[in-house]
């Protein structure tokens, strides 16, 4: 059987490729515990990770025949699929070095919730992304229950997540998921001058900022602006990574 996840380095950009083409590189444990592994050791190796999908799809969520399978060994069987996956994704935020989604074709369920949890996701326009969950009479269990209501706001993440409606890449730019939508003519390109952006510039101001960003959002302002000026007096002051 091949990797589920494959990393390339090319320079300072790691390319991390979710890679079952054959069903839409959906989840499984396998491929989240990889995911966790791969971003990890990527993250050792260069200043910026790209997470894309093979065959043009980012990923279709959760593999079908593995949760039927694990559904019927009950509730311990199938959590470590949704931990694992979780772990993953959580591990994002803690990385020193900026992680980018590039996203084409199918972002659904698992896939979307991979999509909320990195720190910039660049998405084609005619892609397609969405919690569909509730279409198959599931409930969110990759954070996005948790994640798209902060990104943004309650009533439209329970109006997207119990409809299960299908969003354009244009439109979840709209909405705030995703940093930016560009048209597939120019796609590659945009994704290519966005990784060298994040590659020139310095890595531990890059690492700082990330840090105080995921860590303020957790807390309330008056200790976020605190937090701010001390990692700003740290960083013009001191030597070597935050």
């Amino acid at each position: 059987m091949s990797n589920p996840v494959l990393l390339r380095v090319d320079g300072e950009v790691a390319h991390v490729l979710l890679n079952r083409p054959q069903a839409r590189n959906a989840i499984t444990i396998e491929l989240a515990a990889a995911l966790r592994d791969t971003l990890t050791a990527a993250a050792q190796r260069a200043r910026v990770i790209v997470i894309r999908g093979a065959d043009g799809t980012f990923c279709a969520g959760g593999d079908r025949a593995e949760v039927a399978r694990l559904r019927e060994q009950g509730a311990a069987a199938l959590r470590p699929l949704f931990e694992t996956f979780i772990g993953a994704c959580e591990l994002i935020a803690r990385l020193p070095v900026p992680v980018v989604a590039a996203v084409e074709g199918a972002a659904v369920a698992g896939g979307f919730e991979l999509v909320q949890s990195v720190d910039i996701a660049i998405v084609r326009d005619d892609a397609v992304l969405a919690d569909n969950h509730a279409n198959a009479g599931m409930i969110p269990g990759g954070g996005g229950s948790q994640r798209l209501p902060r990104l943004v706001g309650v009533p439209r993440a329970l109006g997207h997540i119990l409809t299960g409606d299908r969003l354009t890449g244009a439109e979840a730019a709209a909405w705030g998921v995703v940093y930016r939508s560009v048209p597939a003519a120019g796609f590659e390109d945009a994704v290519a001058a966005l990784v060298a952006n994040l590659a020139g510039k310095d890595r531990a101001a890059l690492a700082r900022i990330k840090q105080l960003v995921r860590t303020g959002m957790a807390g309330s302002l008056t200790d976020g602006l605190a937090m701010e000026v001390e990692a700003t007096l740290a960083h013009l002051t001191e030597e070597g990574e935050p």
